[in-house]
């Protein structure tokens, strides 16, 4: 009996010394490498890699002297994944500092103007409205659906501030009411389809990321329109109009926008599908100070480069056309 109850002990002792813990810090990667879902499987929804050269959130390590580390990448479904540590060098908070009271980091992610960056998040409303499940609270679908809205351009989601040590979870800042003028509506309408119909949407972003950063509504929304528009008329915006009805290969994709702006300039944009084949979204990478009184690679200029430049998409995608089908 008491064999079997030190053999017992040993096998909890040795599970619970390799069970994974929670860690802070930054994991800045020195080289491309998976990003699994599930390092024991290997499992990688997205085909995620981390970007050398970009810096990643640490939430987790699989055991103290740890091979394997869990960090947050922005953009990813799920964004929490497991990466080499050989992939890059982590710099990890020594954990009797780290012991914050509670909500602190929920506090310093909700805290406004603490943003290093933003993420500019463009819609392709077919794509959206024909595969996404927005259960029947989209008015702009219905229209679209019925053939009584056309999608002849890219669509804003939002423009969402970013705060490193955050990830994904920076939002929801206290400021002010959400509030648009007339005139505003009247622009963003055209960019936002929502707008057409109701508020309902863009409060929502306003309320969980527009509070964040210290435009007023009315020109934050404004600024971020004007963001869609130079994506829109650059080779970004071409291509998805020019393929509408049509499948066109994530390479094919990235190859011309490389062929006319650079490689700099391609690494700074993320395809995002639904179903694994439909595009639904263009997220873009955005420095701190960008302007949209230029072109694409003004735009973009001195943004990080993307985690991934493909999440939940096949190799070849499907482009839903505009309008009725």
């Amino acid at each position: 009996m008491r064999r079997y109850i030190a053999v017992a002990l040993l096998a909890f002792t040795t599970l619970t010394a390799s069970a994974s813990e929670s860690a802070n810090g930054s994991f800045n990667a020195t080289k491309s490498c998976e990003a699994y879902s599930s390092f024991a499987k290997r499992t990688n929804p997205g085909d995620v890699k981390v970007s050398a050269g970009s810096s990643y959130s640490v939430r987790e390590i699989n055991k103290p002297d740890y091979d394997w580390l869990r960090i947050q990448v922005p953009g990813a479904e799920p964004s929490m994944r497991w990466v080499q540590k050989e992939c890059g060098k982590a710099e990890l908070e020594d954990k009797a500092a780290s012991h914050a009271p509670e909500g602190a980091a929920g506090a310093s992610c909700s805290a406004p103007n603490q943003q290093d960056s933003y993420l500019l998040a463009i819609t392709w409303q077919p794509g959206f409205c024909e595969h996404a499940k927005y259960n029947g609270k989209k008015p702009e679908c219905d229209a679209m659906n019925s053939g009584t809205l056309e999608a002849k351009t890219l669509s804003l989601h939002g423009l969402w501030p970013n705060k490193k040590e955050c990830g994904t979870n920076y939002g929801s800042c206290q400021g002010p009411q959400f509030s648009l003028s007339k005139d505003t509506v009247e622009k963003i309408a055209p960019w936002m389809p929502n707008f057409y119909y109701e508020r309902s949407f863009g409060a929502y972003e306003w309320n969980k990321h527009g509070k964040c950063q210290s435009l007023p509504p009315d020109d934050y929304f404004i600024k971020a329109v004007s963001a869609v528009r130079v994506v829109n008329e650059s080779e970004v915006g071409k291509i998805v109009l020019a393929n509408t009805g049509k499948s066109i290969r994530v390479s094919d994709f990235f190859d011309k926008v490389k062929a006319r702006y650079g490689d700099k300039v391609a690494s700074t944009i993320t395809l995002v599908c639904t179903q694994h084949k439909y595009l639904q979204e263009i997220r873009v990478s955005l420095a701190l100070d960008f302007a949209t009184d230029r072109d694409l690679t003004q735009l973009v200029a001195n943004a990080r480069p993307a985690a991934s430049r493909a999440v939940g998409c096949d190799d070849e995608i499907y482009i839903e056309a505009a309008g009725k089908n």
